[in-house]
């Protein structure tokens, strides 16, 4: 059975960093096409970064370009989000999703399994 499990948020001041872990199993991770998305509090879910199968292609949100990089260790099964220079409207609960195939677009509606989120707080 296919299970994602995130890790690495928390409490950070603005400026700060964090990374992001997304755990995969029960799945040929390779196989999948990996996002992180994410839910500020009375907003809706919004796509963040994806990365394809291989690693080759990804995509960005604009309002983390330059400052989120994503990257994947397959024969880890593992996903990462690097997160520089985070600002307080960078908090939100962010979860990953894995859809098998190729990249979606930072659709929500693209990917088919989804973890459980990891809270991230940017706040002085």
């Amino acid at each position: 059975q296919l299970q994602l499990v995130e890790s690495g948020g928390g409490l950070v001041q603005p400026g700060g960093s964090l990374r992001l872990s997304c755990a995969a199993s029960g799945i040929t991770v390779r196989n999948y096409a990996i996002g992180w998305f994410r839910q500020a509090p009375g907003k809706e879910r919004e796509g963040v970064s994806e990365i394809s199968t291989s690693g080759t292609n990804t995509n960005y949100a604009d309002s983390v370009k330059g400052r989120f990089t994503i990257s994947r260790d397959n024969a880890k099964k593992t996903v990462y989000l690097q997160m520089n220079s985070l600002k307080p409207e960078d908090t939100a609960i962010y979860y990953c999703a894995a859809v098998r195939g190729l990249l979606r677009g930072l659709s929500t509606n693209g990917y088919d399994y989804w973890g459980q989120g990891t809270q991230v707080t940017v706040s002085s």
